[in-house]
Formats: structure tokens, sequence, C-alpha cells
């Protein structure tokens, strides 16, 4: 992106009347990842909303979940629902892509087999519906393929509009912590062969202390029930890593110190 929009600190541009959208591949994405930002802006008096690509089908059931008839995928749009109006959001969209898994062919009515354009095409539908200020999507750098097409698709529409556009991205520090606690306790985990998780640390341009959104933040998380929590069993140290400071990259920024 260019412009000057892109140079204005995240915290500066998060206030009351501030529409806020969050873009995002799957149910949980919104909570495991953006929910403390999400907390942050609702307090603020910010208008929040999320935008979903997927219902998750292809996301493995946390163990002793029963699923409804309708099967996972409704189960997952329900929790995301219910998660959402915890974190305060006013508005949820989802845009009807299938949920491409990690690895291994995607068919077209996934988000990765779908042609580009025709993702950026309902991104940019749902972005000019809700009429956001800014835009928040993950950077991607845990290694999810689905993560990544959202992303670039965000990233496109944002600049189409001149938005700013920031990425939530896990601190590569701390994602080298998380992969040794992780190794430890299952080395079939598929995060530990993707190589390199996290963005370098001298990327990250804004940080935010979300320390106070730590409690909500978690009875969010436990709303996903089908889902396994990727802060669950962490040692309260590393898990304050995840919860208490966002870390953000502005699209086409710089450090700000």
């Amino acid at each position: 992106m260019t412009g000057t929009a892109t140079a204005v600190r995240y915290d500066e541009l998060v206030h009351a009347g501030t529409r806020l959208l969050v873009v995002v591949a799957h149910p949980d994405d919104e909570t495991f990842g953006c929910g403390s930002l999400l907390l942050h802006a609702a307090a603020a008096g910010a208008e929040t909303g999320v935008c979903c690509a997927t219902r998750g089908e292809a996301g493995e059931v946390a163990a002793g979940v029963e699923l409804p008839p309708e099967g996972l995928g409704a189960l997952r749009e329900s929790e995301l629902r219910d998660a959402a109006e915890l974190l305060g959001v006013g508005e949820v969209t989802l845009l009807g892509f299938r949920d491409s898994g990690m690895d291994g062919d995607a068919d077209p009515a996934t988000l990765v087999g779908a042609p580009f354009a025709e993702v950026r095409a309902k991104v940019a539908q749902a972005v000019d519906a809700f009429g956001p200020d800014l835009l928040v999507t993950l950077d991607g750098s845990d290694g999810h393929r689905d993560h990544a097409r959202v992303r670039d698709a965000a990233l496109e529409v944002a600049g189409e509009r001149s938005l700013p556009v920031f990425l939530q991205c896990l601190a590569r520090s701390t994602m080298e912590r998380w992969a040794e606690h992780m190794a430890a306790g299952d080395r079939e985990s598929p995060y530990l062969s993707l190589g390199p998780l996290g963005t370098p640390d001298e990327q990250v341009t804004d940080r935010l202390d979300t320390t106070a959104h730590r409690e909500a933040r978690w009875r969010a998380i436990r709303v996903h029930r089908s889902q396994t929590s990727p802060f669950e069993g962490l040692p309260a140290a590393l898990a304050d890593e995840f919860l208490c400071t966002e870390h953000l990259v502005r699209a086409g920024g710089t450090a700000t110190g």
C-alpha cells in the first residue's frame, strides 16, 4: 500500500466511531488470532465486524465433542457467532468458501482452490458492505495456506480502497518457544514441519498491551469447544506472551520503536 494512512499507529486509529473489520479464514481465527484486538476496539468505542471466508469444515474435532446432524461446519459457525458476541462484534459475515485444510488437493469450492479473483471479489463485497475505516487480517506466518490466501485478498482490497491495513502476527521469538514446548509433547504436530514460524520480531511495527482483556478473551476461546485452543496447557508466562501483547505489522509501514 501507499499513502499516508499506513504511517499512522494502530492505537491512533481505533477510537469511538471507528469501523474496524477483521478478515479471517476460519471460525476461531477471530478469537485465537484477533480476540484481544476486537475486545480492545470495542472497549474504545469502535464498531467491529468479522468477515470469515469459510465455516472451518476441515478442522480436527476436539475429543469428546459431539457433532450436530448438520456437521462440523454448522457447529463452528455457531461457535463463531457466539464468540463474536462475547468479543463485542456487531456484525459477522461468511463468504461461503470451503475450508482447504492444511495440505493436499484443494477443489474449486475451497478457499485455496477457488480462483483468486473470486476470493478477492467476495472480500471486496464484504468490505464495501461494512464500510470500514481500517482492516485487520492474520499475517499468515503460521504456515496455514488459507490464512495466506485471505491475507493476500485483504491486502489487495485494502490497497484498492486506500484503507489502512494491519497484519496481526505472532512474534517469531514467541513462536520458537511455543514450538519447543509443542515438540516436547507432540512431535507429529503438522506445524512443526513447516520451518520457521512467526514474523521476525524486527518487522513488528505496533505492539498493544491487552492485559486488561485477558479473561474476556479466554471466555471467547472456550466457546470454540470443537477446536483445541493453541493456548491450552501452555506455561503461564508463555500463554501471556500470546494473550497480553498484540503484535501488528502495518502493511508498507516501518517500525515505530
